[in-house]
């Protein structure tokens, strides 16, 4: 598949990927104040519900064209320390990584009925947190050089 393609689709995933945790957490999490318990439990469920048809499908695309991307600068990444580049890069990927990390143990522990309030909200945070690093570092690496 040629890069233009796999990019493409890498943006669009990371689109809606990015835009669901941004959602979440700077406009769902600002209306709970304002919306009764029940009613915001059942956004939630809702959200949640339709999260779960999606994002599997998402984060397949976004992670499948992002190796398939990564595969064209293997040399790079076998010598990440030897390029500015490379090194954030592989922060890039580590980053992304611990992404799907955090989406599988929320995966499993909503399996189990183990994801409670705070379980979300701490793992929406760091999520968001390790997004705004991977935005930036998307950017960076492209300008930043030393």
């Amino acid at each position: 598949m040629s890069y233009s393609v796999l990019i493409t689709l890498h943006l669009f995933a990371a689109l809606i990927f990015v835009g669901t945790v941004f959602f979440e957490v700077l406009i769902l999490e600002g209306i709970r104040k304002h919306v009764g318990r029940e009613s915001m439990r059942e956004v939630e469920t809702a959200i949640g519900n339709r999260a779960r048809q999606i994002m599997p499908w998402t984060l397949l695309v976004l992670y499948g064209a992002g190796i398939g991307m990564a595969w064209n600068y293997r040399t790079i990444l076998a010598h990440p320390l030897a390029s500015s580049f490379g090194t954030l890069l592989t922060i890039k990927i580590v980053l992304a990584l611990s992404v799907l990390g955090h989406f599988i143990t929320a995966m499993i522990l909503g399996n189990k009925g183990l994801l409670k309030g705070r379980y979300v909200q701490r793992i929406h945070v760091s999520v968001f947190i390790h997004m705004i690093g991977i935005v930036l570092l998307a950017k960076t690496m492209l300008y930043l050089k030393w």
